[in-house]
């Protein structure tokens, strides 16, 4: 069984030749909500491999289409991975809660219309991945940049207050939100292997986040590889160019 790599309506969509090996399907609707259209690119390779790579367009609680060029999907479509570029709804108007559910909800639309791009499908339709890169990420908003440095919309989050909603408005509802959003309190032993890169003077996103998950993740014997970037901040020059060690991180846990 081939893997998705980390909901049901269609909309109208148009094919693109990039080039002689991928083609881009743009628009295509995995849900609406309050009349609102999320959707997702689908960039194909020529001869896929049968394995799906989902690429979150995000940033500051937003998800914005003129971020993806046509070149988005490399490195990745050059080794026959299929990349879904998917677009969430954006705050103010959509929080925290929602941006989850629209993500778990691509994932489910991805697998459950997986014959459509030739990535083998599953017995049911799962929002669990195989595998995961990602950059600097957020894992625990209850301790944010030391333990006890609570970031639910308050204290170094306190301008994004408005994507947590009026959970976190309340001790209470911090504590419960904070739970529910940070990946570091549902880590388990059926957590997937993740290499994480990290710069050390990131102000927006501190290193001790990455730091903390990989702990964690360790005590349940989750592979987690921690790449930290010497100087680098909250991005860093010819980041993109580092995706290469995630595509190799993708090429060594999911091709058979």
């Amino acid at each position: 069984m081939k893997k998705l790599s980390l909901s049901i309506v269609f909309a109208l969509f148009s094919l693109q030749l990039l080039d002689a090996e991928v083609t881009r399907e743009r628009d295509i609707v995995y849900q609406r909500s309050e009349g609102v259209a999320l959707t997702m690119d689908v960039f194909r390779p020529e001869n896929p491999n049968g394995i799906g790579i989902i690429k979150i367009v995000s940033g500051g609680w937003k998800s914005r289409h003129d971020r993806v060029g046509d070149d988005y999907s490399s490195p990745y479509t050059d080794e026959g991975y299929t990349v879904f570029a998917v677009f969430h709804g954006s705050q103010p108007r959509y929080k925290v809660r929602d941006i989850m559910g629209f993500m778990h909800r691509a994932v489910r639309f991805i697998r459950t219309h997986a014959n459509r791009w030739d990535i083998d499908p599953v017995d049911r339709a799962s929002s669990a991945v195989q595998a995961v890169g990602v950059f600097y990420p957020p894992t625990d908003y209850l301790n944010w940049a030391e333990p006890g440095d609570e970031a639910v919309g308050i204290g170094k989050q306190a301008r994004w207050q408005p994507a947590f909603g009026p959970e976190s408005e309340t001790a209470e509802g911090r504590q419960t939100l904070g739970r529910a959003m940070s990946s570091l309190y549902h880590i388990s032993e059926k957590t997937p292997p993740i290499t994480i890169m990290h710069g050390d003077s990131d102000k927006i996103v501190p290193l001790f986040q990455s730091e903390s998950f990989k702990k964690i993740a360790d005590t349940h014997g989750v592979p987690v590889e921690l790449v930290v970037k010497k100087d680098g901040g909250h991005g860093w020059p010819n980041r993109i160019a580092d995706e290469v060690q995630f595509l190799n991180w993708f090429n060594e846990r999911l091709l058979d």
